[in-house]
């Protein structure tokens, strides 16, 4: 999956019996050029308390708080200061949990977690969400599991304190959803007053078919999810290895989204989660001979440019939207991460933008 270059290096390093030090240098440069925290993770998004840092909370949105149940420099374990945080943050309506997988953890575990969520201080708290693959690769985590029964007790405990909670399923294959022990564990999921949402990645020889999608988004309607978000494969790790261009993404979410009932039109895509939010590709038109995509920020840190659309010119190869170049505008309406701006763009493919009239 790393770049051909990168592997041929790392390769001639070990055949020459280089020192581990040396090996483990080149491993981390590889390593840090693959932006392993992108997004503004690390800084931009990073929160302080009283003079202290909260590790594992970002405030990425106005409304949204991430909480990340993570290891490394995002580990969360400090939930009282994530409440003391929403306690002077009203304007906060909703708490994502995140992980790695946060319900790879036991009941006892995540009660910690949920529990101080509901304290009556926090009324100005609509939702809290879970991010988990566990229905895909874990059903049993929510049916035969000794402490299923006790999971599923606590997002009871959420919908009764009022609040939405919604299970942020990932799933990325058809096949998936197709186990009885899968179904049975969406089943119980829904009985328990919680509402699970799909998304995933469009993945290069995975899922990048219409078809694909379209079996998918139709087999969660069947089971009572609702279809969310098709994201664009993320501008981390091996990317080029898993990455479909944008062009091809928008006609496969197109093709697929025109032979699906309205019911599952809930779902939005294909979606880039980069540093200024949400940039969502609503189509590829001809302006004044100029052919572009049409973006739109979905969701972003300025809520002034939520819903804007802006444009760039066409590139079939582009993978991300450090690939385009802004079209009839001299820049894109919002500033890009320092790592962003610094990683190379290529030429546009079209004609430069007309003049303003």
């Amino acid at each position: 999956m790393l770049p051909a270059g990168d592997v041929r290096d790392l390769a001639r390093l070990i055949a020459r019996n280089a020192p581990d030090e040396q090996v483990q240098a080149r491993a981390h440069a590889v390593r840090m050029r693959l932006n392993p925290n992108p997004a503004g993770q690390l800084v931009p998004n990073t929160l302080s308390l009283d003079g202290r840092p909260l590790p594992g909370v970002q405030h990425d949105y106005t409304e949204t708080v991430l909480f990340s149940l993570g290891h490394g420099q995002t580990a969360a374990g400090d939930i009282d200061g994530l409440v003391t945080y929403l306690r002077r943050h009203p304007e906060v309506t909703s708490v994502l949990i995140t992980g790695g997988d946060p319900m790879f953890m036991g009941a006892q575990s995540l009660r910690r977690y949920l529990t101080p969520l509901l304290d009556p201080s926090l009324e100005h708290l609509e939702s809290i969400r879970i991010g988990t693959r566990s229905l895909a690769y874990w059903p049993q985590r929510y049916v035969t599991d000794p402490d299923a029964d006790a999971t599923l007790r606590q997002f009871e405990e959420v919908a009764d304190s009022g609040r939405h909670l919604a299970v942020m399923a990932y799933f990325s294959h058809p096949r998936e959803l197709a186990p009885a022990l899968e179904q049975e564990a969406a089943r119980r999921i829904t009985a328990s007053g919680a509402v699970i949402r799909t998304q995933a990645p469009l993945i290069r020889a995975v899922d990048d078919e219409p078809e694909t999608w379209r079996a998918m988004w139709r087999a969660q309607l069947r089971q009572g999810m609702v279809p969310y978000y098709m994201f664009v494969e993320r501008d981390t790790g091996p990317q080029d290895y898993f990455a479909v261009p944008l062009a091809s993404g928008y006609e496969i979410f197109r093709n697929a989204f025109g032979t699906v009932s309205g019911l599952a039109r809930t779902v939005r895509g294909p979606s880039m989660s980069a540093a200024a939010g949400k940039i969502g590709v609503d189509g590829i038109a001809d302006v004044g001979g100029n052919k572009v995509f049409v973006l739109r920020m979905i969701q972003a840190r300025d809520p002034f440019l939520v819903g804007r659309q802006f444009f760039a010119h066409f590139d079939p190869a582009a993978t991300w939207i450090t690939g385009l170049q802004p079209a009839f505008a001299p820049s894109f309406p919002y500033s890009l991460s320092p790592r962003e701006a610094a990683r190379p763009v290529s030429p546009p493919a079209c004609p430069a933008a007309l003049p303003p009239s």
